[in-house]
């Protein structure tokens, strides 16, 4: 259910907010940023490698009128177990960084929500 906003923008970003906590209701609740082509754990301090990460769902939100608010959201799993999320750009906007590690990393889509 889409919620009415006053823009487009606020829309948006509560779609992507929604998803943020549906996913850590699932235990997505750690936080990834990429610092020297590895995959930063906010929570923990700890690295990955691509090899040590998968993303076990992801998600593409774009702007209804702004193309500007286009992302992608990964649901990522490491090596050692922990579970989390990684936000990037998408199209134009992308980080070449995260994009280029994301490149490496094994990817798999669920076909729905319900699985």
């Amino acid at each position: 259910m889409l919620i009415q906003a006053a823009n487009d923008r606020t829309t948006y970003m509560t779609e992507l907010d929604k998803c943020l906590d549906n996913l850590e209701q699932q235990g997505f609740r750690d936080e990834y940023k990429l610092e020297n082509g590895q995959l930063h754990c906010l929570t923990t301090g700890k690295t990955f490698l691509a090899k040590d990460v998968k993303a076990v769902n992801f998600y593409r939100f774009e702007g209804v009128s702004d193309p500007d608010d286009m992302a992608i959201l990964y649901a990522i799993e490491t090596i050692d177990g922990r579970k989390g999320t990684l936000i990037d750009a998408y199209g134009y906007y992308a980080d070449e960084e995260i994009s280029g590690f994301m490149v490496n990393v094994e990817i798999h889509k669920k076909i729905s929500d319900d699985e």
